[in-house]
């Protein structure tokens, strides 16, 4: 996993770091004292569902297709708001019941950002340091966060700090965590508005994203050319990486899509 990420992820030494750290720490430890529990936030196409799967991957033989392996998509499994307390129950009753099965489930919850505020407490119990909760012991369990909320603020960070002559790689998390703390934590539009998650620290992992520039974009054309068995051509990377939007608009800096739509325009060039 160490070696993959040091590889195939593209600008994100924070991400690799956090992640790093998080996933040996919980792995090396035969008693944890409660589950891995991580919140991944940044703009689209930075990485995020890219490291997510890469992580479920290496945890489990199957992969994403493993039984132990549960997502979440708020568009599809909690659509509508006036459910909100069907929800609630039925999420509560799988997370329990899968746990029973296999202490060693992961549960990924993806677009945290359009999660109705209040769902996403009754998974409380299932986070914190307890022995056991509802005759379970889960303390084995890993707990996946993934949001688009605090990306434009990363991004905003990130432009100031470039502006400050501070290049991207020195860019710690204590640069970044009061900004994504204001926009995600103490947002009303965000899933953990108001949550006791946050409320009581059971995230143990804030990863924070960074926007992607103009060279990282080329290696993810690199990448994708090589993943469709295409020639690598000098020229056609140049001009996809080109295509790209990038902020802000005098100095084109970073891809306002990170890597997001490469796979589609490289179907230009063949």
């Amino acid at each position: 996993l160490e070696f993959d990420l040091a590889t195939n992820l593209v600008g994100q030494p924070l991400v690799r770091q956090q992640v790093m750290k998080g996933v040996r720490e919980f792995l090396e430890n035969p008693n944890p004292l409660k589950p891995l529990v991580m919140s991944f936030h940044g703009s689209t196409g930075t990485g995020k569902t890219y490291v997510s799967s890469m992580l479920i991957r290496y945890l489990f033989q199957s992969g994403l297709q493993s039984p132990y392996v549960h997502h979440f998509s708020p568009i599809v499994h909690f659509p509508h708001a006036e459910q909100i307390e069907q929800y609630k129950e039925s999420l509560k009753r799988w997370i329990q019941g899968n746990l029973t099965n296999c202490g060693r489930s992961a549960f990924l919850f993806d677009e945290m950002d359009k999660m109705h505020p209040g769902l996403i407490d009754v998974i409380i119990p299932f986070l914190g340091p307890s022995w056991v909760v509802y005759g379970t012991n889960y303390r084995k369990a890993i707990f996946i966060f993934i949001s688009n909320a605090g990306g434009e603020q990363i991004n905003n960070v990130t432009l100031a700090l470039w502006y400050a002559r501070k290049d991207r790689e020195e860019i710690s998390l204590q640069d970044l965590e009061p900004a994504i703390s204001k926009a995600v934590f103490e947002n009303p539009q965000s899933g953990f508005w108001k949550s006791g998650i946050i409320n009581e620290h059971l995230i143990d992992f804030v990863v924070p994203f960074l926007p992607l520039k103009h060279h990282h974009v080329k290696q993810c054309v690199i990448s994708e050319l090589l993943q469709q068995g295409l020639e690598v051509r000098p020229g056609v990377v140049q001009e996809v990486a080109d295509s790209i939007p990038y902020f802000p608009e005098e100095e084109k800096l970073f891809s306002s899509t990170g890597c997001k739509t490469v796979a589609s325009r490289i179907s230009f060039f063949f």
